[in-house]
């Protein structure tokens, strides 16, 4: 059984977040079609347990699904913020932290993104810096273009500049501690808090020489671009049918079409997929076949 996810657009005062599956509680993803139509995807978890997260997976998150991917079409600038980790988070405040990574799909000429500091900081810098509204000046600006990868764990400031189409595949978590927002209103015109004291305590303050993730594209193959604890995903583009063994993944593997579009088939069903849409084949189907249209498809494929 290939599961269609219903997606949720969010306005956000910078663009739009399409939220195309969250096991995040306030946002849960809800399945489209077939015989559990309109369960969330926790819902299902519960239902399917191993059968569907995997045995692992399962023992380690229970009925609550672990992943939330989405697409940001930024227009503005996003916060500067960073995220904190999973035990930082359960200690502090009871939540979970968060590590995501960033595929850009898209970008209009020259843009950017900022991620990671461009020089060694302190604390107390880090303070005088946010207090005047300098602290932008001391992050590194990226240039990027569709397929460039950015990995954003627990610590490392970042934002997302105008310009940008993003997939952006994360803990299902919402734990940001915002550092600056250029003094700007939200949508219901106040304010959005800051959390400067909080970040204070979680940002990696060391300057890295290089915060890309580099990878060889390869066609009709897939290729990893980042394998952590909390996720792993791989890139695929393909312009022939391709299948794929899962027989000893133990997880779920969600898709997610990044350009193109094509068909997804395991030994229980048939799913049409198109760009800025998701699929889920649950942990119990082996096998996953993937037929692209003649123009071809490019997915990301995600899994723990």
């Amino acid at each position: 059984m290939l599961y269609r996810i219903d997606p949720i657009l969010r306005p956000m005062v910078w663009g739009s977040e399409l939220w195309v599956l969250s096991g995040y509680p306030d946002r849960v993803s809800v399945i489209a079609s077939g015989p559990d139509k309109g369960l969330n995807i926790n819902e299902l978890t519960s239902k399917y347990k191993e059968e569907f997260l995997g045995c692992g997976p399962y023992s380690r998150f229970g009925d609550c699904f672990p992943l939330l991917v989405k697409f940001l079409d930024v227009h503005a600038p996003l916060s500067v913020q960073v995220h904190p980790s999973e035990e930082f988070a359960r200690e502090r405040q009871g939540l979970h932290g968060k590590t995501e990574m960033w595929y850009v799909v898209d970008a209009v000429p020259d843009a950017e993104l900022m991620a990671g500091f461009s020089k060694d900081l302190t604390p107390q810098e880090y303070e005088v810096r946010v207090a005047d509204g300098t602290i932008t000046d001391v992050i590194a600006h990226h240039r990027i273009a569709s397929g460039d990868v950015f990995f954003i764990p627990p610590g490392r400031v970042h934002t997302l500049l105008p310009g940008a189409y993003i997939a952006e595949i994360q803990q299902a978590s919402d734990s940001t501690y915002r550092i600056w927002d250029y003094n700007r209103p939200g949508l219901d015109g106040k304010p959005r808090p800051l959390h400067t004291a909080l970040a204070r305590e979680v940002l990696d303050y060391s300057a890295h020489d290089d915060y890309r993730t580099h990878y060889e594209p390869l066609k009709d193959a897939p290729v990893q671009l980042v394998s952590c604890e909390w996720f792993t995903t791989s890139l695929l583009e393909l312009d022939s049918a391709y299948s794929m063994d899962l027989s000893e993944l133990d997880s779920f593997v969600a898709v997610l079409c990044i350009a193109g579009e094509g068909k997804v088939e395991c030994a229980t069903g048939v799913e049409p997929l198109a760009a800025g849409s998701c699929i889920l084949a649950p942990a119990s189907e082996k096998s996953i076949r993937f037929v692209p249209s003649v123009q071809g498809f490019k997915v990301l494929l995600c899994h723990i």
